[in-house]
């Protein structure tokens, strides 16, 4: 994990991170005895996420760091310029659409480059040895790019709570209510391709990225554990910056759910700017697997999607370019032709809304970058709870 992501998540005027060994090493002693490593520790970035000659390329007794100076260090630049465009966004702008686009191919990088990553990889592929594995890591780590960039994206803030976002050493989180850590062994499945799996990435301490699949914003109570549509790793995508939704405060349980399942899916380590924030489980409201998101807190705001069926653009050869929501293009046998698929999902969608509604009464509401449309959405969401209470008192 490069430093400059780590010393985002300290805390102003400090140079060490608490760290958490959540399997702390066990020594045996000559005497039959043993004892175990301390758990908690303070570590400069310097010295957390690392392992040694994890990237090292080895040809006999010849040894290069070409993956690590070549690869990770042209993803990491623009990777480090994007992120810190989207902790701060606030709106529309042209920094914000370029950070967009470099968003993706970084989280691809930090998801497979870490060692559960690349244990990942060299089972899925069976390589035959490590620089086999590094080889291909460097050539399919943007394989998520297209489903990600096809989700809804929002980032959540934590500008205003006591506890702030912690980081892991799988950076990039998977989190699916129906999925529990406990179901897969390291190092773990392919659970993107799932419809209820929801993409957590810390930006900052106080804020974080989270991307859902259209496909559960339009119906949240469906079969997570089903395979999204269309779901595969590669193919040309178009993403709109005006579909980003930001600027919705966390209330203080919600930060400290989401860091417990930053945790829960972490391999060995997690570090964040305070000890406290280190056992989120002592805290939480909500701790079973299942119900850590039963108040559709991490879902994005259901009244700001739009609807769309298919995205067309044009270019001046005369030429264009054609998919819908699911990223089949004109030719695909599946391409527009479930008219009744999409209609149930209006009427999903619809229902989905309203109870999104009435769940997330009261809290933070995230905001789009058109404005006019986002005060209309609100207003709707608004007098859809009216008529609600009105009923009720009838």
């Amino acid at each position: 994990m490069p430093q400059w992501y780590q010393r985002r998540f300290l805390l102003p005027g400090t140079a060490k991170l608490h760290v958490l060994d959540l399997k702390p090493e066990v020594v045996k002693l000559p005497n039959g005895k043993s004892f175990t490593h301390n758990a908690y520790r303070m570590r400069p970035t310097s010295t957390c996420f690392c392992r040694d000659d994890l990237y090292m390329l080895r040809f006999g007794q010849s040894v290069t760091d070409t993956v690590e100076r070549t690869f990770f260090g042209a993803v990491d630049q623009r990777g480090s310029a994007a992120v810190e465009e989207f902790s701060k966004v606030t709106g529309f702008s042209k920094g914000f659409a370029k950070a967009q686009g470099e968003i993706p191919p970084y989280m691809g990088a930090q998801r497979f480059r870490t060692p559960r990553g690349l244990d990942w990889l060299k089972e899925q592929t069976k390589a035959s040895d490590h620089n086999q594995t590094l080889a291909i890591m460097a050539r399919s780590f943007q394989q998520h790019t297209t489903m990600w960039a096809e989700g809804i994206w929002e980032i959540v803030r934590a500008r205003n709570t006591e506890t702030k976002f912690i980081i892991s050493d799988e950076p990039v989180t998977f989190y699916n209510s129906r999925l529990p850590p406990s179901m897969a062994k390291y190092p773990g499945t392919e659970e993107l391709a799932c419809v209820g799996t929801r993409t957590i990435f810390p930006l900052g301490p106080d804020s974080c990225l989270v991307i859902t699949h259209l496909q559960f914003t339009r119906n949240p109570d469906q079969n997570q554990k089903a395979l999204r549509i269309n779901a595969r790793r590669y193919d040309q995508v178009v993403m709109f910056a005006g579909n980003v939704q930001f600027d919705r405060e966390l209330e203080e349980n919600e930060v400290i759910r989401i860091n417990l399942i930053l945790k829960s899916k972490a391999t060995r380590f997690i570090a964040a700017g305070s000890k406290e924030w280190l056992y989120p489980e002592k805290r939480v409201r909500r701790s079973g697997w299942a119900i850590m998101d039963d108040d559709w807190f991490l879902l994005p705001n259901l009244w700001k999607i739009n609807f769309m069926s298919q995205v067309m653009t044009g270019y001046k050869d005369g030429s264009f370019w054609a998919a819908d929501e699911y990223g089949h293009h004109p030719g695909h046998p599946l391409y527009k032709n479930d008219p009744d698929r999409r209609e149930r999902e209006r009427n999903t969608r619809t229902l989905s809304q309203w109870k999104w509604a009435k769940l997330r009464r009261g809290k933070s509401l995230s905001h789009t970058y058109e404005s006019r449309e986002d005060k209309i959405h609100d207003e709707m969401m608004l007098e859809y709870l009216e008529s609600v209470t009105k009923k009720r008192t009838v």
